[in-house]
């Protein structure tokens, strides 16, 4: 048996915008190296579970979780990285399916401490049910950075 191709065209292109903020009462060094913890070596889903991932801190570095033996996810790439103030992610993070992703973390001082905004962008072919969820996600990863960074300048 050959195998035939039959084409598909209902499949609707989407968009997605999320922008979160949050404040975190700790120095804007302090708390973009939270930020790395989280979406690194620290990352955590909702429940507890760790889900730690590898970031390469260099324009062009690998966003990535490594499962080890060879296997893995890509989630995307550093697009800018401008410590302690800005780092900029492209790829297709945890969608898999054809999509474009690009987030953005943007730190700035406020008073002794940090107002950290975050944008996600993304295009392509994604399930309502999933973008319903992905703003859970990021107000978690927000939270986690927060507590991260709150809990370094305490045992400093």
């Amino acid at each position: 048996m050959v195998a035939q191709a039959k084409p598909q065209t209902q499949e609707k292109v989407e968009t997605l915008h999320i922008s979160l903020e949050i404040d975190i009462d700790a120095p804007i060094e302090t708390a973009f190296e939270a930020l790395l913890a989280e979406i690194g070596p620290e990352s955590a889903m909702p429940d507890g579970t760790a889900m730690p991932f590898k970031l390469e801190t260099w324009p062009g570095g690998r966003w990535y979780r490594d499962l080890g033996n060879n296997a893995g996810h890509l989630w995307g790439h550093v697009q800018v990285i401008k410590p302690p103030m800005l780092i900029e992610l492209c790829g297709p993070t945890f969608m898999s399916y054809p999509a474009c992703n690009f987030i953005q973390y943007r730190l700035t001082p406020a008073g002794a401490g940090t107002h950290l905004t975050m944008l996600h962008r993304a295009i392509g072919l994604i399930p309502a049910e999933h973008a319903e969820g992905v703003s859970m996600g990021w107000t978690h990863c927000l939270n986690r950075t927060k507590e991260i960074a709150e809990n370094l300048l305490k045992n400093r």
